[in-house]
């Protein structure tokens, strides 16, 4: 039997620590409880650099508990094309270096599928947590990251069951599908303790259930004048009846400034800096009303049934609005939603299955296994 796993795990952006952090912790964890002659598990984790902005990934690493990586690939910014290709020929050498059992790849990020093509190139297994997710909307990269990377890598890990219909779907054979559960919600419940000693709501002077927390960055709401004046106006009036907390993206704040509305705010509109993960599951715990066009927070509000308005024509997490607390919405009509939410109840909907907080578990025994 072999006496080490190496698994060598690939972070590019703010979400994929999230999903990383448990999987480091779970294979410490089962080191601890080895006896002799049992497999260890060996990470080795790679940081892409695709987001460096330390208040958009470094403060994570600290909150989570990740250790320093053992490498950090410095990609930076640039368009899809030359992201994607300077993390390949940057992940390439180490990749060869290392020689891994595993390749972790996590979520739909350009990192996502930059290192899993390479990993294909070389024949080097590959698994996906958050795999088979789909929007069914090619406009979006994250879709076209999805996609590929679930054509080519060989374990697919489900985090919900509508994810292995979709890739069943696709003709993917049910010996590469695993449904092991949301790896984010293992982050939130081990997470949960530090968040509930967060301070924001006392800094902030917000009400636990009285307040909205805001937060945006794709580009079809923030990119365009238009678009991002209308938000902004709908919190001008949602704001009337309930404070408004909106942490701003570094790509948010550009285009604030760029169109000119960067200060067309008031009192009942609180414009901060990026937050801390423990702050934000704090915002997303106590909120009213969270409204969205992130991922992360669609799952995390469906743990604690915080009612969650997502401004996007479509979602890649149907499970939250099928089970959860989550329901689509547009510009045009965000007045009225916030209203109905408002009208409902402060909570409902039901956790999905196997978003229990130990996922993590469940995907170092797939990977045990094959």
């Amino acid at each position: 039997m072999k006496q080490i796993l190496k698994l060598l795990l690939v972070a590019g952006a703010r979400p994929n620590f999230m999903k990383i952090a448990p999987l480091i912790r779970a294979a410490q964890a089962c080191n601890a409880g080895c006896h002799d002659g049992a497999t260890k598990t060996e990470c080795y984790l790679v940081h892409t650099g695709q987001h460096y902005d330390e208040k958009m990934s470094d403060v994570f690493f600290r909150e989570l508990g990740i250790p320093t990586p053992d490498a950090n690939l410095e990609v930076g910014s640039g368009s899809h094309a030359i992201q994607t290709a300077n993390i390949m020929s940057r992940f390439e050498p180490v990749l060869l270096q290392q020689k891994p059992d595993w390749v972790i790849v996590v979520g739909d990020v350009n990192s996502t599928l930059a290192c899993t093509l390479v990993c294909a190139k070389l024949g080097i297994r590959v698994a996906h947590v958050e795999a088979g997710l789909r929007s069914f909307d090619r406009t979006m990269p994250e879709e076209i990251n999805r996609l590929v990377t679930d054509a080519i890598a060989d374990l697919l890990l489900t985090p919900s069951e509508d994810a292995d219909q979709n890739l069943r779907r696709e003709g993917v054979p049910d010996h590469r599908i695993k449904f092991v559960g949301n790896i984010m919600i293992d982050s939130l419940i081990e997470n949960l303790p530090q968040a509930r000693r967060s301070t924001i709501l006392n800094r902030l002077s917000l009400p636990p259930g009285g307040f909205i927390y805001v937060t945006l960055h794709r580009p079809a709401n923030v990119d365009h004048r238009e678009s991002l004046a209308a938000i902004i106006a709908n919190f001008h009036r949602i704001g009337t009846r309930f404070p408004v907390v909106f942490p701003v993206h570094p790509r948010t704040r550009k285009m604030l400034t760029e169109f000119g509305i960067a200060d067309a705010t008031d009192a009942a509109i609180r414009i901060i800096e990026p937050i801390g993960y423990h702050d934000s599951l704090c915002l997303t715990e106590n909120a009213r009303i969270v409204l969205t066009d992130s991922g992360g927070l669609q799952e995390e509000s469906t743990y604690f049934r915080t009612p969650c308005l997502t401004l996007r024509p479509n979602t890649e997490r149907p499970i939250t609005i099928t089970m959860g607390s989550n329901k689509l919405t547009e510009v045009q009509r965000l007045s009225t939603d916030f209203g109905a939410a408002i009208a409902g109840p402060s909570r409902y909907g039901q956790v999905p299955p196997l978003w229990d907080g130990r996922t993590a578990e469940r995907i170092l025994e797939a990977l045990a296994a094959g």
